[in-house]
């Protein structure tokens, strides 16, 4: 359904249909596109266009606002949203909730995925709060919650991988600009993403060794096994089924399982082909050793072009951080430290936990450094498994 709305009512999922005035009046070569850049929001709201054409059939209708009282109502007390803004914490003070946090969403994951596997339809309502609690943390503090993540056995991988890119799609929409219904979706969309590996024999999901190509057939199947799923659970949130069904889709159109590329991609899908390989590659699995955070960022780096969106790898990058949380870095002052949250000034300077000596080669007292802050420096990354650091019992997980 077209509509015609006032360009101050636009909102990233909308798709713009058509732009009033002339084509040299803005800043886009084409006219008809997939809103789903915020940088592409701001520069349509400061184009000076006073209406667009919006197509609701292709993406998000406009907000319904209550209708107006019939008469001036009396003033009265301010109304208070339904939910506050989080408040900034420590890693410290938000770990313990984190903890809590990903436990329960952890027996949810696994309650709704065996539901799946005996082929029962599943309640998917039933994990709707605790998305809005991974979505409250991320906002105290997203590294407590990114840092727990991290923590997975071969037994339990599709359960917290699943946990994981949810948070992982919560930070980085947060940090796109995403709100209220639209980031909730994207947190469910990441949280359901691969339940359709239920679909897939055990003896595949679960094969130590390298897949052959007819098995990976088989597992190429589970992003449409997931759709059905979630459509035979009456999901009606697009988002969270457009999530589920091209998470896999790279923007050079060689991903599956359509092959889709360009504008056809949603926002949310480039987000997610992002957040689940990060997961994926810094996991640990049972045929090989997961990557430490920061050769993953480094690695990925290599593969944007063609694999991931640039401007959401970006973001992404700036969500986690060039040196993500767990990060074993050596300073110029000699000491080792360990990456426990980003700095809000740069990227290159995160906050630390300084807790070896490489002069004396010994353990010194740990304490919490601010690298935006101090005298000290990175001198460069450090393999943890080299040194034989158990790198999540000294940051705290």
């Amino acid at each position: 359904m077209l509509k015609k709305i006032p360009v101050g009512d636009l909102r990233l999922g909308m798709h713009v249909q058509a732009l009033e005035g002339r084509w040299l009046d803005h800043p886009f070569w084409r006219t008809s596109f997939k809103l789903a850049k915020p940088e592409d929001l701001q520069a349509l709201l400061q184009s000076g266009i006073p209406e667009v054409i919006i197509d609701t059939r292709k993406g998000l209708d406009v907000a319904i606002a209550p209708p107006p009282p019939s008469e001036p109502a009396e003033p009265g007390p301010p109304i208070q949203p339904a939910v506050l803004p989080e408040a900034r914490v420590t890693f410290a003070q938000e770990i313990d909730r984190a903890k809590q946090i990903h436990g329960r969403a952890k027996q949810a994951v696994i309650g709704l995925f065996d539901q799946a596997r005996m082929g029962n339809t599943i309640d998917v309502t039933a994990v709707m709060p605790l998305v809005d609690e991974i979505n409250s943390s991320i906002a105290r503090n997203a590294g407590a919650l990114l840092s727990i993540v991290r923590l997975k056995t071969a037994d339990d991988y599709t359960y917290l991988h699943s946990v994981a890119v949810c948070a992982l799609m919560i930070s980085l929409g947060q940090r796109l600009g995403l709100q209220g219904e639209v980031l909730r979706q994207a947190g469910m969309g990441g949280l359901l993403h691969d339940i359709g590996k239920m679909g897939v024999p055990l003896e595949i999901l679960k094969k130590p060794d390298k897949l052959t190509d007819d098995e990976f057939t088989v597992i190429k199947t589970h992003p449409v096994q997931g759709w059905e799923i979630l459509k035979r659970a009456k999901l009606s949130e697009e988002i969270a089924l457009d999530v589920c069904l091209h998470h896999h889709e790279k923007v050079d159109g060689s991903g599956y399982p359509e092959k889709i590329s360009g504008e056809r991609l949603t926002l949310y899908a480039r987000m997610c082909a992002v957040c689940d390989v990060y997961d994926a590659v810094t996991s640990n699995r049972a045929y090989k050793l997961g990557w430490t955070p920061a050769e993953a960022i480094k690695r990925m780096a290599r593969w944007s072009s063609g694999h991931f969106d640039e401007t959401v790898f970006q973001t992404f990058v700036k969500t986690i951080g060039i040196y993500p949380v767990g990060s074993l870095l050596r300073l110029k002052s000699g000491r080792l430290a360990v990456v426990v949250d980003q700095s809000e000034k740069d990227l290159l300077t995160p906050k630390v936990k300084v807790f070896y000596s490489t002069k004396s080669q010994a353990p010194i007292m740990m304490e919490v450094l601010d690298l935006s802050r101090s005298q000290d420096s990175i001198e460069g990354l450090e393999d943890a498994a080299a040194w034989g650091f158990d790198l999540d019992k000294i940051i705290g997980v």
